[in-house]
């Protein structure tokens, strides 16, 4: 008589909290990652000028509009990044303790000596504090260029993200603040882009060195991408923002409703 028990216990196991919770990960991750690609790229409109990057602040606050509210679609973006970044962090908490608990006091043990280079090695043994030092940054970087409740370096203004961009790194603590939270960021997308394409199945075995070469492009793009910003203001590369006057003049010109905004 065949043992019809196996396949149910196959079934159980494929849909256990462990797998669950590594592709929970995994799709978090992701989103977050094309997320911070259009962030990044998005960012680099900064060279074009202060009311050719204002202009662009402007249409992402206006999608949807009247559909939603103004800025609508950038505080569902953001509630969405929150919770994917809490759901991230919380399924990683939960792995982290559940493997602690399986290796016992043998948690340090590495079934395959030598296997990974020694920066994925790095990578992976400090994936948890980046993620500690990455939902710190989000808050903080929300606080100073969202809500405005933090605004070092100057007067900030609603509406003028070229402007409040150009106060906050003028000053090297700011700037070195986003220099540690991308680096942890960069780190922690070299290893999460193979490791959660692995985990949803969409890698194997020979083609993973070539994928953790293109997560590690990715990474240092957008590292690059991130921080040429900031560095330019830091050195002074970038022109100041136009006074009030000014400035009130050219972005009506280019249909900016900055006022009050």
């Amino acid at each position: 008589m065949v043992n019809t028990s196996v396949p149910s216990k196959k079934k159980r196991a494929a849909f256990s909290t462990t797998v669950f919770m590594k592709r929970l990960m995994a799709w978090s991750g992701l989103f977050f990652i094309v997320f911070v690609l259009f962030h990044a790229y998005g960012n680099t409109h900064y060279f074009e000028g202060e009311i050719a990057y204002d202009h662009y602040a402007y249409f992402l606050r206006e999608l949807l509009v009247p559909i939603v509210p103004h800025g609508g679609v950038l505080w569902i973006l953001r509630v969405l990044l929150l919770a994917c970044l809490a759901v991230h962090a919380g399924s990683a908490f939960h792995l982290w303790i559940r493997n602690r608990k399986a290796r016992g006091t043998d948690r340090y043990a590495v079934k395959k000596p030598g296997a990974e280079y020694f920066a994925s090695r790095y990578a992976m043994r400090t994936m948890r504090w980046g993620g500690v030092i990455l939902l710190l940054f989000v808050v903080w970087h929300i606080l100073q260029f969202t809500t405005l409740h933090l605004t070092p370096g100057g007067h900030y203004e609603h509406g003028r993200a070229y402007m409040n961009m150009y106060y906050g790194f003028q000053l090297w603590w700011v700037w070195l603040i986003y220099a540690v939270a991308l680096a942890a960021l960069c780190l922690h997308v070299w290893h999460g882009v193979w490791s959660a394409l692995q985990t949803l199945g969409a890698i194997r075995g020979n083609v993973i060195p070539f994928v953790r070469l293109i997560a590690f492009i990715v990474a240092f793009g957008l590292f690059f991408a991130f921080m040429c910003v900031p560095t330019a203001i830091l050195l002074g590369l970038t022109p100041e923002p136009m006074d009030a006057a000014k400035y009130a003049v050219e972005a009506a010109n280019a249909g900016i409703n900055w006022m009050g905004k």
